[in-house]
């Protein structure tokens, strides 16, 4: 068995002014309604403030969008060699939002909701031209897991171009239950796959839409790609088997705003 106090973590130094760290001060921070990417807790954390703050995140539950992990004490060394007292909060310089009130104020604008969905899109480049191209295209909402997503950090802003404070972004828990109430909302579900037969072109795209993005390696989770109503691939003319997850993101986004805009004036 691995000695856990024998791992490397390839942990980027993250600005203090992006961080909180301190029972006391992330307890005071969760008060005061401050939004957060990701907490990290001490595995092993076992005094009583500890206690209370793990208390107290479990029985908040989903009202705190945000993935709480569990770590070896070396990884929060990683971050600051200040007393962090087994606690480190991540501050997202971004509201969330939920997928349910994206939907619902599309609907209500009169509009076809279009959302782009990413399951574990882990490179932080990656996340931020998808971002700006959801803004470009006119998308209505984000979604994420709260879970193996890249941070919405600062840096997600810059790579982003800012694109990130003009588009909602929500973050779920379980992202099989979010696509469930997709296509309980009347959205249909198109899966971006290299194993689909279907060309992404042949997809109605007209339709209440949420276009789903895989992992840059393994791809979209196998529970998640069940959920799909149909699923499509972009060809590939040359010898390399798949684009760039961002690159794939906007030609499926493009297609989408294509077909709207020849459905409008086409009337």
């Amino acid at each position: 068995m691995l000695n856990p106090s024998a791992r490397t973590y390839e942990t980027k130094r993250v600005k203090e002014k992006e961080m909180i760290f301190g029972l006391h001060a992330v307890l005071e921070a969760i008060d005061a309604g401050r939004t957060f990417d990701k907490i990290l807790v001490r595995r092993d954390l076992s005094s009583a403030l500890g206690r209370q703050l793990i208390d107290r995140l479990s029985a908040m539950g989903g009202e705190i969008q945000t993935a709480v992990q569990r770590v070896p004490v070396e990884k929060l060394n990683r971050f600051t060699d200040r007393n962090h007292q087994g606690v480190i909060a991540f501050l997202s310089p971004v509201e969330f939002y939920r997928v349910e009130d994206v939907i619902q104020a599309a609907y209500d604008k009169g509009e076809t909701p279009l959302l782009m969905v990413l399951d574990n899109v882990t490179d932080m480049r990656n996340f931020g031209a998808i971002a700006r191209t959801c803004a470009c295209a006119g998308a209505h909402g984000l979604v994420i897991g709260t879970r193996g997503s890249a941070s919405v950090n600062g840096d997600a802003v810059k790579t982003s171009a800012g694109a990130i404070h003009t588009l909602p972004v929500c973050k779920v828990e379980n992202m099989q239950n979010a696509l469930q109430l997709m296509r309980d909302s009347g959205l249909n579900v198109v899966a971006a796959t290299e194993h689909a037969t279907k060309n992404y072109t042949e997809a109605d795209m007209t339709l209440p839409l949420a276009i789903l993005m895989g992992n840059e390696e393994k791809g979209i989770y196998e529970g998640n790609l069940r959920l799909a109503t149909e699923q499509v691939r972009i060809p590939m003319k040359g010898t390399i088997e798949s684009l760039n997850v961002s690159v794939a993101a906007g030609v499926m986004l493009y297609e989408a705003v294509r077909q709207r805009d020849m459905t409008v004036n086409n009337r």
